[in-house]
């Protein structure tokens, strides 16, 4: 059993939960994920790893009450347990592997989408940890719905907050800012964006057209977690990938969202998961490669 040590509600249906799992914690690194229970017969959710502490054995997670596994998590409160918390699973992300050196080179600017603030925020404290400074861009629909802000601030170099409505912040969608931040004269080697699907979509466009590399991380198509379920089928450069064993980060420029939305919404239903089926035949599943 896994303890919850620290519930809080970042917002409105937002909620962060700080999670005893030691052997988790040891390996776990930036952009990876975990599956949870709340009972054994309970839905598997997997969710990113938004922070961690080797030294006390606890990692923290953040999720939106969404559906019914979700809502059931929420009432769970401190001193309450999981039955299952997995992982560290995914890869981490590639900065990780890379030379610290070599890192401190680059210009990175990180756009987060509401809840994708989340896994943005352990891959800017890893490399503040290390002396690199990196630009963050964090946007939601409205200031109410805004997280982390201030955990954001203690770790970015500069911290861009935007809001759909004007609400706070500057004032548009997050690509206003990213083409507003170019016009100002800033220069990046690199963009990584986590959201949702239709955010990271044309943050993508956008940075195309800026000719500046972007890295995505598609957590959202997740369902199984393993690649069994084949939910997170997504083509990448001409070639089917599975994001919660390949990814979940992919190069933004290679993916396509149009399919991936598309067959998102598919997966939704039997009927729709049984058209996939037939469509993809032996490609249809990630890991296992068979339909149970």
């Amino acid at each position: 059993m896994y303890r919850i040590a620290k519930k809080k509600e970042l917002t409105a249906n937002i909620y962060l939960m700080e999670v005893e799992a030691e052997r988790v914690a040891k390996s776990c690194e930036p952009g990876q994920f975990v599956i949870v229970r709340t009972d054994s017969q309970g839905e598997r959710i997997p969710l990113t790893i938004c922070d961690y502490d080797r030294e006390r054995g606890t990692v923290t997670i953040v999720f939106q009450s969404v559906g019914a596994g979700t809502q059931i998590m929420a009432h769970l409160e401190e001193g309450d347990s999981f039955h299952d918390f997995v992982g560290p699973l995914g890869c981490a992300s590639e900065f990780v592997k890379e030379d610290i050196e070599e890192l401190k080179k680059k210009k990175i600017l990180f756009v987060a989408g509401g809840v994708g603030a989340a896994p943005v925020y352990p891959q800017v404290k890893w490399l503040h940890e290390r002396g690199i400074s990196a630009d963050v861009i964090v946007g939601c629909k409205t200031k109410s719905l805004l997280i982390l802000e201030e955990e954001m601030k203690a770790v970015a170099g500069n911290l861009y907050i935007t809001t759909d409505d004007g609400s706070y912040g500057r004032s548009g969608m997050v690509t206003k800012t990213i083409q507003d931040l170019v016009d100002e004269g800033k220069k990046y080697d690199v963009c990584v964006a986590i959201g949702p699907m239709i955010m990271m979509k044309f943050v993508c466009q956008l940075t195309k057209q800026l000719n500046l590399p972007t890295v995505v991380s598609l957590n959202p198509i997740m369902v199984d977690g393993t690649g069994m379920c084949g939910a997170c089928r997504v083509t990448v450069g001409g070639q089917v990938k599975f994001a919660c064993v390949d990814g979940p980060e992919f190069d933004g420029h290679a993916v396509n969202f149009d399919e991936a939305m598309r067959r998102q919404q598919i997966y939704k239903t039997a009927e729709g998961r049984a058209m996939l089926k037939l469509q993809e035949g032996d490609t249809h599943h990630g890991g296992c490669g068979i339909c149970s």
